[in-house]
C-alpha cells in the first residue's frame, strides 16, 4: 500500500515508519526543508518536501496514495496560539487537501491523544464514551483537531487513535523521569501515588498497522494505552529494576513545582523556547488519575499491548544508555 505520512521524523512516527517498511508498504514521508532526518535517515523512504500549510505540496504529497497517516503535532509551545497553529490549523489544512483529492483514499488515520480527552476521575480506566474535558492547551488543539477529522467522516475515510503516554527509545518526554530515578530519587508528586495509561511506541506502531485497514475502525475513535494502568512508583520500581539499583521516595509538594513552573516561564520568555516545567505541565500532573481503556480496540482489531511494563522500561532504557542519553 502506498502511505502518505507526515510526522515521521519524529518520536512515534519514525518507529512507525519503521514497522510500515517491515509489513512491505511503501512510505512518502512529508519533511520540512529544516526538519532533522536522524531516525529516518536510513530508511527506505521517500522524503517529500513540504509543509501541512503549504497545501500545493499537501496536493502533491499524496498523489497516488491509498493510505494518510497523521502523525504530527507539537507537544510543547510556549502560547495557546501556537498549539492551534501546529495541531488543529495544520491537521485541518491536511484533511482538507485529502476531501478534495479523495479518489483513492481509503483510509485517513489520525493520532490524537488521550490529553484531548482530560483525566479519569478514578483509576478505573474511561473508555471511548466519557465526555472530553482536556486542561491544557495542547489537549484543547488535540481534541478540536480530532473533531475536525470526524467530522470530515462523510466524505473521507477516517480512523482516530488516542493513545495514553507513550514511551520507549527516542523519547525526550519521559527520559528525565528515568534520569531521576537513576539518581536513586523516586518522585512522589504531592506526596501520594498518581496513576496513569501507558503504551510503548512498538505497541503504539503495531495498533496503528492493525487498524489501518479494518472496515470496522472506519469512522471510529479508539484509545490506545496497557491493558493495565501503573503508578508512577511503578515505573521507578520496574527501572529500578533494570538499573540494578535502590531507591528512596521522596515527596515533591505541587507547591514547590509551581514555583518551579514559575521561574522556567521567566526563563522562557526571555528565550522565546517553551519548557519542560510551565503552568500547563502542572495541570497535567495534578490530576491522580490518567487512565484509559483499549477494550474497544480489542473488540474492534484485536489489539492487545505485546510489551508489559518490564519489558517496555528495559527496552527504553537499553537505548538511552546505548546512545548515552542517560
Amino acid at each position: 500500500m502506498n502511505i502518505f505520512m507526515t510526522g515521521a521524523t519524529g518520536f512515534v512516527g519514525s518507529f512507525l515508519a519503521e514497522a510500515l517498511l517491515k509489513k512491505n508498504h511503501k512510505v512518502r514521508c512529508l519533511v520540512r526543508k529544516e526538519s532533522n532526518l536522524r531516525w529516518i535517515a536510513d530508511l527506505d523512504v521517500e522524503c517529500h518536501y513540504g509543509s501541512l500549510f503549504d497545501k500545493d505540496s499537501l496536493k502533491r504529497g499524496i498523489e497516488d496514495c491509498e493510505l494518510i497517516i497523521h502523525v504530527a503535532a507539537i507537544t510543547k509551545a510556549r502560547t495557546e496560539q501556537e498549539y492551534f497553529k501546529a495541531n488543529y490549523d495544520g491537521t485541518k489544512n491536511l484533511v482538507d487537501v485529502c476531501r478534495e483529492n479523495s479518489d483513492g483514499i481509503k483510509r485517513f488515520v489520525n493520532i490524537g491523544s488521550q490529553t484531548a480527552v482530560g483525566p479519569s476521575p478514578t483509576i478505573i480506566p474511561i473508555d471511548e464514551t466519557y465526555e472530553p474535558n482536556p486542561l491544557t492547551y495542547y489537549g484543547k488543539s488535540k481534541l478540536a483537531a480530532e473533531q475536525y477529522v470526524m467530522q470530515a467522516a462523510k466524505s473521507l475515510p477516517v480512523t482516530n487513535l488516542r493513545p495514553s503516554a507513550v514511551y520507549g527509545p527516542r523519547d525526550t518526554d519521559i527520559l528525565e523521569f528515568f534520569r531521576t530515578v537513576k539518581m536513586g530519587i523516586i518522585p512522589k508528586l504531592g506526596g501520594i501515588d498518581k496513576y496513569l495509561s501507558l503504551i510503548h511506541v512498538r505497541d503504539l506502531a503495531r495498533a496503528v498497522i492493525m487498524s489501518m485497514d479494518k472496515a470496522k475502525t472506519k469512522g471510529k475513535t479508539y484509545f490506545i494505552a496497557n491493558e493495565k494502568p501503573y503508578a508512577w512508583k511503578e515505573v521507578a520500581n520496574a527501572t529500578l529494576r533494570v538499573l540494578g539499583k535502590k531507591g528512596i521516595h521522596i515527596s515533591v509538594p505541587i507547591t514547590i513545582m509551581k514555583v518551579i513552573s514559575v521561574v522556567s516561564e521567566g526563563v522562557s520568555s526571555l528565550t522565546k523556547k517553551p519548557v519542560l516545567i510551565n503552568s500547563q505541565k502542572i495541570l497535567e500532573i495534578e490530576p491522580n488519575f490518567w487512565t484509559c481503556s483499549s477494550d474497544k480496540a480489542y473488540k474492534d482489531f484485536g489489539f492487545r499491548s505485546e510489551l508489559d511494563l518490564d519489558e517496555g522500561v528495559a527496552d527504553t532504557i537499553a537505548w538511552y544508555k546505548e546512545h548515552k542519553w542517560m
